[in-house]
């Protein structure tokens, strides 16, 4: 019988993928042989002769087929970093993108610039990345997240258990602020992130396949122009943030200045900047509510930026 082993498979699987166009062959290759021999990624290759057997071939094959149509490696293997953090993602939930750690670094950076217990709100939670990788990194932090879909929400609170944030982090169930009302009983929240659906109906068709057949339409969805979730956030941000707040948004590449525009006429902020990420695309906004943004709210370290 044909012996199969990591360092072959590894390749006849990186050609298949490779054929069928997916992204990132090699890399889909290594997490979905990783996933199924329980190894990590370098694993694989201080293991390069190990023999798999049969009972593993016969679960990698169907995975292997799957992915050559395009459904996503992520949803396959049920998991996914994001801000050095391993979390649970199923087909409930929008797969956390590198160029959202932007919005979690900002988040963290401004929190540090600041003193004593933090309350941060998570909007459009989803897989609950950005909740986690902000309590996981500031201390004083507690957050409260939100999100509409309840399946969601349980994925995010299997991954606030898994990192062991349940006193920190609360889950509610709701769409946008609707939940919150209730459970203010403080001055109001020191930040507000989101990542809402901001893709317009038309770009929706032109999305890749993975994403437009596999990931959540209520996630990415946004009206007409994809500006339908920033329209609300708007107008419900003000009894909800802090005097001296912020709210932090990731946007799409074309939306800074719709999306400034819209913050400028709350009347809200006294600054509102737009951040693009390492393609160069704008991705982020940060509004700064009442006073002048200090150094760490404007992403520098204190010492490169002097009152």
């Amino acid at each position: 019988m044909e012996t199969w082993t990591i360092q072959r498979l590894l390749t006849w699987v990186t050609g298949y993928l490779t054929d069928k166009k997916v992204d990132a062959p090699r890399l889909s290759a290594e997490l979905l042989l990783g996933h199924v021999l329980s190894l990590k990624r370098i694993e694989l290759y201080t293991k390069f002769d190990r023999p798999v057997d049969k009972a593993q071939l016969d679960q990698l094959r169907p995975l292997v087929k799957r992915a050559g149509e395009h459904e996503p490696v992520v949803y396959l293997v049920g998991r996914t970093e994001f801000y050095g953090i391993e979390l649970a993602i199923t087909p409930d939930c929008l797969i956390p993108r590198p160029e959202t750690e932007l919005l979690a670094a900002r988040a963290i950076e401004f929190l540090r610039g600041r003193r004593g217990p933090q309350r941060v709100c998570d909007l459009c939670a989803g897989s609950g990345c950005l909740a986690v990788a902000i309590a996981r990194n500031h201390a004083d932090a507690t957050v409260t997240a939100t999100d509409l879909c309840a399946r969601a929400l349980s994925v995010a609170a299997t991954n606030v258990d898994k990192h062991k944030l349940a006193q920190r982090v609360t889950l509610l169930c709701g769409d946008l602020f609707d939940p919150l009302i209730a459970q203010l009983d403080g001055p109001g929240f020191d930040l507000i992130v989101c990542n809402p659906p901001y893709v317009s109906t038309r770009e929706y068709e032109m999305l890749d396949r993975n994403v437009r057949e596999y990931e959540p339409p209520a996630a990415l969805l946004a009206g007409e122009d994809g500006l339908d979730v920033y329209r609300r956030i708007c107008a419900g941000v003000g009894p909800l943030l802090r005097p001296d707040g912020a709210l932090m948004l990731e946007i799409g590449y074309a939306q800074g200045p719709a999306v400034r525009e819209m913050l400028e006429r709350t009347d809200l902020f006294q600054e509102v900047a737009i951040e693009k990420d390492a393609h160069d695309n704008d991705r982020v906004v940060l509004a700064h509510r009442g006073r002048r943004k200090s150094a760490a709210a404007a992403g520098l370290m204190p010492e490169e930026t002097a009152e």
